[in-house]
């Protein structure tokens, strides 16, 4: 195993399989082959062919747009093919900047391919000239990842929130660190995969951040999704990147891009451009961090 098989995990797409998703000619999402089944009972709804799917028009309202997409999620919700139902409204954009067109269940948006979009922070500390990284344990009554590593704090971009707002409330929800100390978070960019998971397709951009903690500074789960924390120098981390697959997969890749900004993976590492270009890292840095 090695950091590259990290990155491939999150590479397992095939096109052919899938079939573009379009509202006003502008494609939002894609569709596996095997979901068609259950979408030509939304006729009125949807215009499918052998070609592309699309949302049909006139739904000339954000509200009424949002409204159709509801009808047909929570039937398939009903039909067992959506879990883990979180009533939790995420965007659909062709593009972070761009205009929201409408809203989704969060769940649901991987079963159309929709682009989504997150937060995660790496919380650490420096002790004997190391660096020393936070790590959570997810509940195991987490629907994606059950008991799987993540980072101090993660989550999805809901609709009604800034990025920056978004970082204030999981960080409180998740490992209770305060408003004042988010302050100190540092935007370090972002990177982004596509790829095929239980869940539906993941075309997903997640926004990193950095924050240095206090060496005394002791991370407390406020609402239940994380079971526990462990402080990891970065090596261990790394043998457990390299070696298992106990981190979630889209955490696996933030630490790893954290591993090579702080200069534990060189250059000198192997396969290192095909690990940095697979990151597909942006420097997308938020402001007000």
């Amino acid at each position: 195993m090695s950091y590259l098989d990290r990155i491939n995990d999150c590479k397992k797409f095939k096109k052919s399989n899938y079939i573009p998703f379009f509202y006003n000619n502008t494609q939002i999402g894609q569709i596996h082959l095997k979901i068609l089944k259950h979408l030509h009972q939304f006729y009125k709804i949807l215009s499918i062919n052998s070609e592309r799917i699309d949302l049909k028009a006139p739904l000339d309202t954000f509200k009424g747009r949002t409204s159709t997409m509801a009808q047909i999620t929570l039937v398939l919700k009903n039909n067992k093919l959506i879990k883990g139902w979180r009533n939790e409204a995420c965007p659909v954009k062709t593009s972070f900047t761009s205009p929201t067109l409408f809203e989704i269940e969060r769940a649901a948006a991987p079963l159309f391919g929709i682009k989504g979009y997150g937060v995660h922070l790496n919380g650490y500390i420096k002790k004997n000239n190391q660096i020393y990284l936070w790590v959570g344990k997810r509940s195991l009554l987490k629907q994606n990842g059950p008991g799987k590593l993540d980072q101090i704090v993660a989550g999805g971009q809901p609709t009604q929130l800034t990025i920056k707002e978004n970082l204030i409330k999981e960080c409180a929800e998740e490992a209770n660190i305060s408003r004042a100390l988010v302050a100190s978070a540092k935007s370090v960019g972002s990177i982004s995969y596509l790829t095929e998971r239980k869940e539906g397709l993941r075309d997903d951009e997640i926004f990193c951040f950095d924050i240095k903690l206090p060496n005394d500074f002791k991370p407390i789960n406020t609402d239940g999704e994380v079971d526990g924390f462990f402080l990891w120098p970065l090596e261990k981390i790394s043998q457990i990147i390299k070696r298992t697959e106990n981190f979630k997969f889209n955490s696996a890749l933030v630490v790893v891009d954290f591993l090579i900004r702080h200069g534990f993976i060189s250059s000198n590492q192997k396969n290192y451009n095909n690990i940095v270009i697979g990151l597909n890292r942006k420097n997308t840095l938020i402001k007000g961090f």
